[in-house]
């Protein structure tokens, strides 16, 4: 086969019409030799008969690659023969702002989903925008009670945030139609001459460009984000407008997630405060006192003071099964019913056999509760009385003066699990300085100990109680979670509560001993002949 060789001008036209730049230089004098249509565009300087300048390297290098002129290029050297080589130029713009584009969303992605504090993601937006997009950025969240909250980045400033009136939305251009979930109008067709002052303060200089885009949230708009370029010339082109709305769309729903969580936790506080024990009230003639190491939703205790012409004191302490939610509603149902109960003055028996008819009667019985319900009242002497009824729950241990312990004798069935309750209470005497506490399984079934699998059990509970005598009731109840936390070695456990009810201590009737209560062991016997507790069929 016989080779044609070209002719010289078809060489040219194929030199010419390369879409990379190539340059022929002699290596003599580095002189540009020939520059085809490309490599005069990307270097216009390079003219036959100039020396090779611009962006090459130093002779010798074979290849660069940097930014000239607004443009990503990168070059690569050829020799030819001894007297010529050629650099072949390539124009990676495009392939570098997509490069750039794709760091900058992904560092978008990472640093909004750190936080869902709406405060936090909004500092972080205005911030990712001003690095990259714009020289001011201002993030306005929807009217709230016809004020607007703002987040704004200016240029040597710190991030500013503040409120503003709805009515002063109107005096941007965009704002109201971005706010209400509108396409984003073009930078071209607004005017930032017409910006207010609290948006574009006048110290800044002339602005010469703004966009305002859409943050787009949950089925509604999330706020509108405010974008400027500073200088009279400066512009958003095409390009720059579809970056701004792929931002303003992971922005948006960054923020509407956070918004979304902070009105949940809102919520959740507000059910949680409602779902906790109350303070306990200070009533005349006993103490009270109570811990709580529980769950929401597990266990609770909860103390109704006098109320009318009644001058008993109702005390509640119960497990709800489970935990979560569904447990967190049934112990606000629980306990809203037995205030009203309250209300109506029931004793315990009753105020047991209606919630348990109440719990029956309020759909399917997969939860259940135990519960153990007591009436305290003041009697002659300074002794307290207590009326109490248990269904499904640890029977009350009293704390005698003498440091023995006595299991209250009352029984009952779970609440909320048979048609019919039964329950058969007790009633129980404290004399000066005893105790009653009513406690949930929790605390008994603690796990814990050398092994750390063994329960804490009644008879720790027993001798840790009976350790306790003359303590005042809060002393008791310390002590014994300390007793229990001991146990533990900080180890998780069950919902743990504790209520404790004591009568004062008898007054000394003289100063002798420096008003020290009486210790005398003849006393103690004395007073065991004064107790009284006996189960009521």
């Amino acid at each position: 086969m016989t080779v044609v060789a070209p002719a010289s001008a078809l060489l040219q036209a194929a030199f010419e019409a390369a879409g990379e730049g190539m340059l022929l230089c002699d290596t003599a004098g580095h002189t540009v030799l020939l520059a085809n249509a490309a490599a005069r565009r990307l270097l216009p300087g390079a003219l036959p008969g100039e020396p090779v300048t611009g962006p090459f390297p130093e002779p010798g290098a074979d290849s660069f690659r940097c930014e000239f002129e607004g443009r990503s290029l990168s070059g690569t050297r050829r020799d030819l023969d001894g007297a010529h080589y050629a650099w072949f130029i390539r124009d990676e713009t495009e392939q570098a702002r997509h490069i750039a584009h794709h760091e900058f969303l992904a560092e978008v992605g990472w640093r909004l989903s750190t936080s869902l504090h709406v405060g936090r993601v909004m500092r972080t937006v205005v911030e990712l925008a001003v690095q990259h997009l714009a020289d001011t950025a201002t993030v306005v969240l929807p009217p709230h009670r016809h004020r607007s909250s703002w987040t704004r980045l200016l240029p040597g400033r710190a991030v500013e945030e503040g409120t503003l009136p709805e009515r002063l939305l109107d005096g941007v251009p965009g704002l109201t139609e971005s706010l209400a979930g509108l396409p984003p109008t073009p930078s071209r067709w607004l005017d930032p001459a017409q910006a207010p002052g609290w948006l574009l303060p006048a110290e800044l200089g002339p602005v010469g460009a703004m966009l305002v885009t859409p943050l787009p949230g949950n089925a509604e708009p999330a706020g509108a984000l405010i974008l400027a370029r500073h200088g009279a010339t400066a512009v958003f082109g095409e390009e720059d407008e579809a970056l701004a709305r792929v931002f303003a769309a992971r922005a948006g729903m960054a923020i509407a997630g956070a918004t979304l969580y902070h009105e949940q936790s809102e919520t959740a506080d507000i059910l949680k405060a409602d779902l906790l024990p109350p303070d306990l009230p200070v009533i005349d003639g006993f103490e009270l006192a109570g811990s709580h190491h529980l769950h929401i939703g597990g266990d609770f205790y909860d103390v109704f003071g006098p109320a009318g012409d009644s001058t008993d004191t109702v005390i509640a302490l119960g497990d709800v099964c489970g935990t979560g939610p569904e447990a967190a509603v049934l112990t606000g149902k629980v306990r809203q019913t037995l205030g009203a109960l309250r209300l109506v003055r029931a004793e315990p028996e009753a105020m047991l056999r209606v919630l348990n008819d109440v719990l029956l009667q309020s759909g399917p019985r997969s939860r259940f509760v135990t519960m153990v319900i007591g009436s305290v009242r003041r009697v002659e002497h300074g002794r307290v009385r207590l009326e109490l009824a248990t269904g499904g729950h640890p029977g009350p241990l009293v704390l005698r003066a003498d440091g023995a312990v006595e299991e209250v004798p009352a029984k009952g069935a779970l609440i909320g699990v048979m048609p019919l309750a039964d329950i058969r209470p007790a009633t129980v005497e404290l004399g000066p300085g005893e105790l009653c506490l009513l406690y949930s399984d929790g605390l008994t079934e603690a796990r814990g100990g050398p092994a750390g699998r063994g329960h804490f059990g009644e008879d720790r509970l027993h001798r840790a109680l009976a350790g306790c005598a003359g303590m005042p009731a809060t002393a008791v109840v310390e002590r014994l979670s300390q007793v229990v936390s001991d146990w533990l070695h900080g180890g998780r456990s069950d919902d743990i509560a504790m209520l404790a009810v004591r009568a004062p201590a008898r007054t000394p009737l003289s100063l002798r001993g420096g008003g020290v209560p009486e210790r005398s062991p003849f006393l103690i016997a004395a007073r065991r002949g004064d107790r009284r507790h006996r189960a009521r069929s």
